[in-house]
């Protein structure tokens, strides 16, 4: 077993005033943010702040591009071209590089968002616009995504450097897929990290229809926009750390 894990959280959401999460408490608990571009959520000076913050907490910081769709936060389906999906993604990824080289820092990794996010693991036609932009801009950044669909497969061909990842507050179906509602329910802390300790020791999960699946990651994601996230993290820490399980950024 492996004694390294790494936690990441979606960071930086909110638009003008309003504001997603408690990004100044969730920074203290997390190693690597994931900080929205501006298309599903955030915006220039969000991303600054949010780009500050983690340098702050010695956080490691990657791109969040999603879908235009601030209305619906990047969680619906938008039809696009694999050339405009590459652009949107190239657009997003280095604007959010010029603010992290700005605070004399690199960006580390690449995660698509939301609804993007879910249709680069199901279709080898968007996954790779999504990469070929990531290695364009920087064959070193990794890429943050589940170990599960094409995306593996994908990888491998295309050369990507690629952190599997975990979903602490989101369930899973029977095929391994992710089970995506509008919004984050309440994490209660203790079964979500009892789940997260299941993962990381035996490699399984259990599905929404109670049966377990194999399951493989580096990393473990709670959102922020998640109720009751800093408490699940603050648990998580302590729950790796009682194990003997170093928390870094890969």
């Amino acid at each position: 077993m492996a004694k390294q894990i790494d936690i990441n959280s979606d960071m930086g959401e909110g638009f003008g005033l309003y504001r997603v999460g408690d990004d100044a408490k969730i920074m203290e608990y997390i190693t690597t943010a994931n900080v929205a571009c501006g298309f599903h959520a955030g915006d220039s000076s969000v991303m600054r702040q949010t780009v500050a913050l983690a340098k702050k907490n010695g956080v490691a910081i990657g791109a969040h591009p999603g879908f235009p769709d601030l209305q619906g936060f990047g969680r619906r389906e938008i039809k696009m071209t694999p050339q405009e999906i590459k652009d949107i993604m190239t657009y997003q990824i280095g604007a959010l590089k010029a603010f992290v080289e700005a605070v004399g820092m690199k960006l580390h990794h690449v995660k698509p968002h939301g609804v993007l996010y879910g249709m680069a693991v199901r279709d080898e036609a968007i996954f790779r616009p999504i990469a070929e932009a990531i290695l364009e801009t920087d064959p070193n950044l990794y890429m943050y995504i589940m170990k599960h669909g094409v995306a593996p497969k994908m990888a491998e061909q295309m050369g990507i450097k690629v952190i599997y990842e975990f979903f602490a507050d989101l369930d899973y179906d029977g095929q391994g897929n992710l089970v995506i509602s509008r919004t984050h329910k309440t994490a209660d802390p203790k079964p979500t990290v009892d789940k997260c300790l299941r993962m990381f020791k035996d490699g399984k999960v259990k599905t929404l229809e109670g049966t377990d699946i194999d399951i493989f990651a580096h990393s473990i994601c709670v959102h922020s926009d998640t109720p009751g996230a800093t408490d699940t993290l603050e648990a998580l820490r302590k729950a790796f750390k009682a194990e003997g399980v170093e928390i870094k950024t890969p």
